[in-house]
C-alpha cells in the first residue's frame, strides 16, 4: 500500500513535473477566463486565428535577438489589427478575412522557420514543452496571466456588454473601440503566455473548450468564469498528472481531457433534455 501512494506522488517529487504543474495552472486559469468572452463574442476563430500568426513573430524575434515574447505579441497584434483594418475596408467578411491573413502569417512563419539555423524545435512552438520549462518561463507565464485575469475580472461587466451588444455598449458611452482592442490585446497576451506550455496549436483548444463547456452548464456570467476557470484548472492538473504514468505529451492530454468533459457535459444535457421531453408531452 506503501509504494502504490509513494508511485502516486512520484509526480510531485520531480523538479520538471513541479514546473510543467504550475505553467499548467498559471496558463490554464487567463484561458479560461478568456475563453468565456471568446464563446459568448463569437470569437473562436479570432483565437485560432492570432495563435497561428505569432509564428513568425517568434521567428523574427530570434533572428532579431530579443525575448521570443516580444516577437509572439507583436504578431498576433499585427493580426488582429490587419483583420479588422480588411474587414472595415473590404466587402470580405469578417471569418474569410482572418482565414486569409492567419493561414499567410502562419505560412510566413514556416518560411522563415526552415531557412534559420536553430535550436528551438519547431514541434515545441507548435504543440509545446511543458517538461522543459525553467522556473523563469514559469514565472513569466503567471505574470502575463496574473494580467490577463486581472484586467479581465476588474472589466468583466464593460466586456460582456461589448460582447453581447456592441451598439448598445456605445450607445450608453463605454469606450467599445478600447474595449475591442484591449480584448484582442489580451488575447494576444494570453497566447504568448501560453506558448511554450502548450504551443500555438493546442492554444486553440484552451481558447475554446473551458468556455464553451461552461456555456453548457450555466446561464450567469459570472458563474460561467468560475465554471471555466474550475474546469481549466482540473484538466491542466489532471492532464500533466496522467502523461506522467502514460508516458505521452502532456498539452494533448490536458485538451483531450477537456474535450472528453465537453463531451460528457454533452451528453448529460442531451439525456436530460430527452428524459424531460415525455413529462411535457
Amino acid at each position: 500500500m506503501t509504494d502504490l501512494i509513494q508511485h502516486a506522488l512520484q509526480p510531485f517529487t520531480l523538479a520538471f513535473m513541479q514546473q510543467a504543474f504550475l505553467i499548467a495552472l498559471a496558463v490554464a486559469i487567463p484561458m479560461a477566463l478568456l475563453s468565456c468572452l471568446l464563446v459568448l463574442k463569437g470569437w473562436s476563430l479570432m483565437g485560432d486565428a492570432i495563435s497561428h500568426a505569432v509564428l513568425p513573430g517568434v521567428v523574427l524575434a530570434y533572428i532579431a535577438n530579443i525575448p521570443l515574447v516580444v516577437g509572439a505579441f507583436g504578431a498576433g497584434m499585427v493580426c488582429a489589427l490587419a483583420t479588422g483594418y480588411l474587414k472595415e475596408n473590404s466587402r470580405v467578411k469578417e471569418d474569410t478575412v482572418m482565414g486569409v491573413v492567419f493561414s499567410g502569417m502562419f505560412a510566413l512563419g514556416l518560411v522563415l522557420y526552415v531557412n534559420i539555423q536553430t535550436d528551438v524545435h519547431l514541434d515545441h512552438i507548435l504543440f509545446g514543452n511543458i517538461l522543459g520549462v525553467s522556473w523563469r518561463d514559469v514565472l513569466e507565464s503567471t505574470a502575463i496571466g496574473a494580467v490577463v485575469a486581472a484586467l479581465i475580472l476588474w472589466n468583466r461587466k464593460d466586456l460582456l456588454l461589448y460582447a453581447f451588444d456592441p451598439q448598445h455598449a456605445k450607445a450608453i458611452g463605454l469606450p467599445v473601440s478600447v474595449l475591442h482592442y484591449g480584448l484582442l490585446a489580451i488575447l494576444s497576451l494570453t497566447i504568448v503566455g501560453a506558448l511554450k506550455a502548450v504551443g500555438i496549436i493546442l492554444a486553440i483548444a484552451l481558447l475554446v473548450a473551458p468556455g464553451a463547456i461552461a456555456f453548457l452548464l450555466t446561464r450567469r456570467f459570472d458563474m460561467m468564469l468560475v465554471v471555466a476557470t474550475l474546469i481549466a484548472i482540473g484538466s491542466a492538473l489532471f492532464g500533466v498528472y496522467v502523461s506522467f504514468f502514460i508516458d505521452s505529451a502532456p498539452a494533448p492530454t490536458i485538451v483531450l481531457t477537456m474535450t472528453m468533459v465537453f463531451i460528457a457535459v454533452f451528453v448529460y444535457q442531451q439525456w436530460q433534455i430527452a428524459r424531460k421531453a415525455p413529462a411535457r408531452g
